[in-house]
């Protein structure tokens, strides 16, 4: 008998946990679908189903395979799905999901890039958790994921490494320095993403810090990066950023860091079981882009800021 048959009627016995209900919703007699589930647990050597006259349950080997097979049957069904399609010459949409620290340009990159495709590519900004557990759910084709992370049933492509470094004040002493260590942000409070939003990069940020001497004296959270400036500017802590953020306000500085002591690890993630068929093409494309992006690059230091029209007004110098 086919294995997937046997995996929905066994399906269909689990979800109702009663036989007679799930004979009529499979449109099969009562005793042969009895007969099929104990072929099952014959095959399988374990007991799915504690039955008597009056009630079913599942044991817990049968609570493992109800698991399985939903997934088993889901895979089987978009396989089917993408050959379907594939033969006709149609794509589904890619959807991708792109973390919200990622520049504007390189967005704009990735979809020019992609526009000779006869594809959509459908972006959306998420935190890697939030990717994570849409990419498990198969509710996304791909994710650029911040590493490190738990890829469990993914499959990634080549890592992008982009150096950060420090946005704080333009006022405070530390600015007046080409480039800083993290022991020189001793005293400092931080202000960084919230944990939920990248664990393992979270975790590591934090590890490397007091490794190298920098114990914040306090940790603010913050996402939009308008918020994170206000925290800088309000001396709540510094900042860790590839430079792209110090661009959008003239009273805070960016400054590098030693080379390898901080960076953002970025890779293009997916399902390992019936990926999307232009997902490792797209993955590609994003290793090019990244590193072409100029925000790898730190913007020339200025010794002396340049003056700008609200400052002629305030009378600044």
């Amino acid at each position: 008998m086919d294995p997937l048959r046997q995996l929905r009627y066994f399906i269909a016995v689990a979800e109702e946990l009663h036989f007679g209900r799930a004979a009529e919703r499979l449109r099969i007699a009562q005793p042969a679908l009895s007969q099929r589930i104990r072929k099952l647990e014959s095959e399988l050597g374990a007991r799915l189903l504690d039955r008597d006259s009056r009630r079913v349950e599942l044991t817990e080997a049968g609570q493992i395979l109800l698991v399985e097979a939903r997934d088993l049957i889901a895979r089987w069904e978009r396989a089917k799905s993408l050959v379907d399609k594939a033969h006709r010459g149609e794509v589904d949409a890619l959807r991708i999901g792109v973390p919200p620290e990622l520049a504007g340009r390189v967005l704009a990159a990735m979809l020019t890039a992609f526009e000779n495709r006869q594809v959509r590519v459908d972006l959306q900004e998420l935190t890697t958790a939030e990717q994570v557990r849409l990419l498990t759910e198969r509710e996304l084709d791909a994710g650029l994921l911040q590493y490190p992370v738990e890829v469990t049933g993914l499959e990634s492509g080549p890592v992008v490494e982009t150096p950060l470094g420090v946005v704080l004040p333009r006022d405070s002493p530390l600015a007046q320095r080409t480039s800083l260590t993290l022991a020189d942000l001793s005293g400092h409070g931080l202000v960084i993403f919230p944990r939920a939003a990248a664990p393992g990069l979270y975790d590591a940020t934090l590890r490397t810090c007091w490794e190298h001497g920098f114990h914040p004296a306090s940790v603010q959270h913050a996402v939009n990066p308008e918020f994170v400036l206000g925290m800088v500017l309000s001396g709540r802590g510094v900042a860790f950023d590839t430079g792209l953020v110090a661009q959008k306000e003239p009273r805070v500085v960016w400054r590098p860091l030693p080379a390898g002591t901080l960076t953002w690890r970025l890779a293009l993630t997916w399902p390992a079981a019936a990926p999307h068929p232009l997902v490792r093409e797209f993955a590609d494309l994003v290793v090019s882009v990244v590193r072409g992006d100029s925000t790898a690059v730190p913007a020339p230091i200025q010794d002396r800021p340049q003056r700008r029209p609200w400052d002629v007004v305030a009378g600044r110098q």
